[in-house]
C-alpha cells in the first residue's frame, strides 16, 4: 500500500512541476509558445491576392520584411518591383504608396482566435494611423502565414525567419 501511494506522490510532483496537471499551465505555455514562434525578423515568402478579375494570383517577387520584438512591437515593410505598373488588386484598404508599404506598431496576440492584431502607430499611408488590423496566423512549414480577418480582404502572406 505505501509504495503504491509513494508512486502516486511522485507522479503527481512530476505532473505538477512540468504543468501537465493544470490546464491553466498549459494554455499560459501555449499562449507564450505563440508569440514566442511570432518574435523575430521574418522575409516576405510570398503572397497571394484577388485581381479585379475575381481570381488570385500568386505573387513571389514582391521583397519585405515583418518584425516582431519580444515586449510587443512590430513593423512591416513590403515593396512591389515594379512601381510604374498599376496594382490589379481588388482590396478595400491601400495599404501601400507608390509600390511601397510601411507601418510600426504594438502588436497582442489572441490564441484562441488564432489572431495577431497590429495596433498601427505610424504608416506610409497615414489613413491607417490610429487602425487595429486583425491578421489571422498560422504556423506552417517553417513559415507565418498570415490572413486578413476582414471578409472583404482576400489575400494571404507568407513570411519566412531569416
Amino acid at each position: 500500500m505505501r509504495t503504491s501511494f509513494g508512486w502516486i506522490v511522485a507522479a503527481v510532483t512530476v505532473l505538477t512541476l512540468t504543468g501537465v496537471s493544470s490546464p491553466q499551465s498549459a494554455e499560459k505555455a501555449d499562449a507564450s509558445s505563440v508569440k514566442e514562434k511570432l518574435v523575430g525578423a521574418w522575409r516576405l515568402a510570398w503572397e497571394d491576392e484577388q485581381g479585379t478579375d475575381g481570381k488570385m494570383k500568386h505573387i513571389v517577387d514582391h521583397k519585405g520584411t515583418i518584425v516582431y520584438t519580444r515586449d510587443g512591437h512590430m513593423s512591416v515593410q513590403i515593396m512591389l518591383p515594379n512601381t510604374n505598373a498599376p496594382r490589379d488588386v481588388d482590396n478595400p484598404v491601400k495599404y501601400d504608396q507608390g509600390g511601397y508599404e510601411a507601418y510600426y506598431g504594438t502588436y497582442e496576440v489572441n490564441e484562441e482566435a488564432h489572431t495577431v492584431t497590429h495596433h498601427v502607430q505610424g504608416s506610409l499611408v497615414r489613413a491607417l494611423v490610429g487602425k487595429d488590423l486583425t491578421r489571422v496566423y498560422q504556423f506552417s512549414d517553417g513559415q507565418l502565414i498570415l490572413k486578413s480577418s476582414r471578409a472583404d480582404e482576400h489575400w494571404t502572406i507568407a513570411w519566412e525567419h531569416y
